[in-house]
């Protein structure tokens, strides 16, 4: 039973999760990875999800992540950076020649952009990497005799994102390479849910330490 933003485990935190629903998926590698997260999504069930995150690739058996959800067919849409080389033989790539899955590569620098937008409230972000591609169909612009297209902001229905520490308001700090995308993806989702290593009293935090503020976490679970 959860105790003001604090759930028992990651199905609780995660039941409220619907079929279609857009999920932004937090970490760089293995850092950041909310992988207990991943895990209650896998039990739980939901499918036709549209997945955001920083890699789409073969899911490894001792971890949980986007990859997981696609082999098993949650996934409908995948929005990533990176998604394998086409001579490898893993279940999204598969998925994907076969029509079942759609995917969406865009560079790392446009993705926190387009969800840094989406957080600040903005209309979209300028960028030039989407000149001659198929994102050119969008608005384009010059700007100082250079080109460059409107794209979108990225928002989405729920953030599952990972940190190292969170007091019971939500503040969170973040340990190395966990920093990652997690801040802007809290920012940027209706919903927020951190899985986090250690969970401490309001006030045992350093202010000048908190990483992403309280407002930006509605609900909290500690690691498995």
């Amino acid at each position: 039973m959860a105790q003001g933003k604090v759930y028992s485990s990651g199905v609780e935190a995660l039941e409220d999760v619907f079929d279609g629903a857009v999920i932004m998926l937090g970490g760089f590698g293995a850092p950041g990875l909310p992988q207990s997260l991943v895990k209650a999504l896998m039990e739980l069930g939901p499918k036709e999800l549209t997945t955001i995150s920083n890699t789409c690739f073969e899911p490894k058996p001792d971890e949980y992540d986007v990859a997981r959800l696609v082999e098993r067919g949650q996934v409908r849409k995948v929005i990533t950076t990176f998604f394998g080389r086409p001579n490898q033989e893993i279940p999204a790539l598969e998925l994907w020649r076969k029509g079942k899955l759609e995917v969406e590569v865009i560079p790392q620098g446009v993705l926190a952009e387009r969800m840094r937008a989406a957080g600040a409230g903005l209309g979209g972000v300028y960028v030039p990497n989407y000149v001659g591609t198929v994102f050119e169909e969008s608005d384009a612009r010059m700007f100082d005799g250079r080109e460059y297209v409107l794209a979108s902001p990225l928002g989405a229905d729920f953030a599952l994102i990972g940190g190292h520490r969170a007091d019971r308001l939500g503040n969170l700090t973040y340990r190395l390479a966990q920093r990652n995308y997690n801040p802007t993806m809290a920012s940027a989702a209706k919903v927020t849910v951190a899985e986090v290593r250690e969970l401490v009293e309001v006030g045992s935090i350093d202010p000048e330490r908190v990483v992403t503020p309280g407002i930006y976490v509605d609900r909290i679970v500690v690691a498995e």
